[in-house]
């Protein structure tokens, strides 16, 4: 049996509003993340998949129900310090989470909270910043670097903590193309080179569909789990959720429905090119 990141059990997280109102977030959500997954979480503005995000390293807890970190409870205080280190959170402003006036410093940042002896802080900077390819600026103010830059140094700075996780909230939605496949690129290289679990909460569908699984939550509750080519096979269900899909998605599944002999399930441009040139070269 595989061994899992996280075991979600029947999780449901209620705020509590003015006036005495209930706010019901997340409603009953069970689901599972083998170690070494990349999950993309998908859903339209509050639709709960960043609160979803926010209980995967207890900085919410479940208001019923129980969500367990490689087997530990969320429920237990006693498994907070664990938890914590072994899932590093990313948020949507780099700005946010940049707390020094120069880059080897920032990510130099939680080790020494974490108490790390100052050799071993060194090793990890370095190897930190290494894998996101940020060591040439490791001596440049955040202040000066792009966005997609500054996210990058973010990461670092999550990584040299040693997670075994990271979740990723909506890291690239501030940031221009570039910036985006930047980031992209090294959540990806993370989860391929280094087998680390990524969970990525994202509203761009290109990126979803370079993850492992997707699951969908719509109003708090968790309405679709399955592989990118699963979940975009039901293009008309999503749209009516106000979610986009990938255009070659779109396309292919417009096509069969007005007759035309080619696949519905396209996932990329490659994909949908190869559909589309036999229906070419038979005219």
């Amino acid at each position: 049996m595989e061994s899992l990141m996280f075991d979600i059990r029947h999780v449901s997280h209620t705020f509590e509003m003015e006036e005495g109102k209930e706010y019901e977030a997340l409603s009953d959500i069970s689901l599972t993340v083998k170690k070494g997954e990349f999950m993309a979480v998908i859903g339209t503005n509050g639709s709960g998949k960043s609160t979803l995000a926010r209980h995967m390293n207890a900085l919410l807890l479940p208001t019923r129900g129980d969500l367990l970190v490689e087997g530990m409870s969320v429920l237990k205080e006693e498994n907070m310090w664990n938890i914590r280190q072994k899932v590093g959170m990313v948020f949507q402003n780099p700005d946010n989470q940049i707390v020094a006036a120069v880059v080897e410093e920032d990510v130099a940042f939680g080790p020494e909270n974490l108490g790390v002896p100052p050799v071993q802080i060194r090793e990890r900077v370095d190897h930190a910043l290494e894998r996101v390819g940020m060591t040439a600026y490791r001596k440049h103010s955040p202040a000066m670097l792009s966005g997609g830059q500054k996210q990058r140094v973010a990461i670092a700075g999550v990584l040299a903590m040693h997670p075994d996780c990271i979740v990723l909230d909506e890291p690239t939605a501030m940031l221009d193309p570039a910036g985006r496949k930047e980031v992209m690129t090294t959540v990806h290289d993370l989860n391929h080179q280094e087998g680390m679990t990524v969970i990525l909460i994202t509203h761009f569908m290109e990126e979803a569909v370079t993850a492992d699984r997707i699951a969908v939550i719509q109003k708090g509750r968790l309405v679709m789990d399955g592989t990118p080519r699963e979940i975009f096979r039901h293009v008309s269900e999503l749209t009516d959720m106000g979610l986009d899909v990938p255009v070659p998605a779109d396309l292919s599944y417009r096509l069969g429905n007005k007759g035309i002999p080619v696949r519905r399930d396209c996932m990329t441009d490659q994909e949908l090119g190869d559909a589309l040139c036999p229906l070419l070269l038979k005219k």
